[in-house]
């Protein structure tokens, strides 16, 4: 085998890597998640609105790196689930904003002790996982 047929060797792929860690961490969460009642998309979307709430649909899946097509069935699963509400926007009337619950205020309380178990699961700490994640930025930037 030559140089030029080792670059097509699945294995030697970046793709492949990145893909396949993806699949396997946020199968980590899963079970992490379930005792929240939240899949990984769910817990993201409340991530971001616990960092700032309330907020639009359509910023909300910008900071997501979504389409809000993508973003508005979770939302609306959140809403169902009483973790969250659509409200009309004091500033423009014309526009929703998506807001925290009290129980969507409460679950945060819950989600602190998810981090830890991740790191657990993963045989990693706050370092290691801060270092890999950073390695990966340039390939997740947010869309604009």
């Amino acid at each position: 085998m030559t140089d030029a047929d080792d670059l097509l060797r699945l294995d030697n792929q970046l793709c492949f890597a990145l893909v396949t860690a993806a699949r396997n961490v946020v199968a980590i969460y899963r079970p992490i998640l379930e005792p929240l009642g939240l899949t990984h998309p769910q817990y993201l979307v409340m991530l971001a609105l616990w960092e700032r709430a309330p907020r639009s649909l359509n910023d909300l899946a910008a900071d997501l790196a979504l389409d809000p097509a993508t973003v508005s069935p979770l939302v609306k699963r959140l809403e169902a689930d009483g973790l969250l509400a659509r409200r009309r926007s004091t500033d423009d009337e014309r526009r929703l904003d998506i807001v925290l619950t009290g129980a969507g205020k409460e679950l945060r309380d819950k989600a602190l002790d998810v981090p830890p178990q991740v790191m657990a699961a993963v045989g990693m700490g706050v370092s290691e996982i801060s270092a890999l994640r950073d390695a990966l930025q340039p390939f997740a930037g947010r869309r604009s």
